[in-house]
């Protein structure tokens, strides 16, 4: 079975809207896109790049596969992801779209997301997922995530839509890497474990020669 690795980039108050350009997505009459390039440098990218080409398949949702759809095809050739993108499998869970979709070598799914995704991960190494907000809360319900890779950025935006919204299902999460970069940027690396367990802080915790 392959790993399905979601990667997101979110402002510190959680908004994973339009990240790269001011016209990306202005649903819900979102203002603020592009936000992540003042705060993104060559060393980041870098990173990025370098975890996405071990990908062997990529997983999209609707809104997220026609920003991509729009730009990557005919992207200039000097931009490291145009191959990378262009010559992947492509997935894309919709239930709105209709095929053959336009983009060479995607694929639509278009019910049975749980048994399809799980499908996908046992034909592929690794199934990329990025941004795709709803996409990733239908994810995390079924138990089919298996790292999600934070980018997390130093801007505060109060609106748009959010990383973990609505419908996100308890989920623990263990911490396997942290890298902070000069611009204030956080890269957090985690795998998903299970349910979350609970405690309570306010007990008192026994003596060191308390009785056992």
């Amino acid at each position: 079975m392959g790993k399905l690795i979601v990667t997101e980039f979110l402002t510190l108050d959680g908004v994973g809207q339009a990240p790269g350009r001011p016209d990306e997505d202005r649903d819900g009459g979102f203002a603020h896109g592009g936000w992540q390039a003042p705060v993104a440098d060559q060393e980041m990218g870098e990173v990025v790049f370098e975890q996405a080409r071990s990908m062997d398949a990529l997983l999209l949702g609707r809104r997220t596969y026609e920003i991509f759809a729009s730009y990557w095809p005919t992207a200039p050739q000097e931009i490291p992801f145009t191959d990378l993108l262009n010559g992947a499998p492509k997935y894309v869970a919709s239930r709105t779209l209709t095929g053959p979709l336009s983009w060479h070598g995607s694929t639509l799914i278009a019910d049975d997301l749980a048994e399809r995704v799980t499908q996908i991960k046992r034909d592929h190494g690794e199934v990329h997922v990025i941004g795709s907000l709803d996409l990733l809360q239908s994810l995390l319900r079924f138990g089919l995530v298996d790292r999600i890779d934070l980018w997390l950025h130093p801007v505060l935006l109060g609106t748009g839509k959010r990383v973990f919204a609505d419908g996100t299902v308890p989920t623990a999460l263990r911490l396997t890497q942290s890298v902070t970069y000069p611009s204030g940027t956080l890269h957090l690396t985690y795998d998903t474990d299970g349910m979350p367990t609970y405690g309570d802080l306010g007990a008192e915790e026994p003596s060191a020669g308390a009785d056992h």
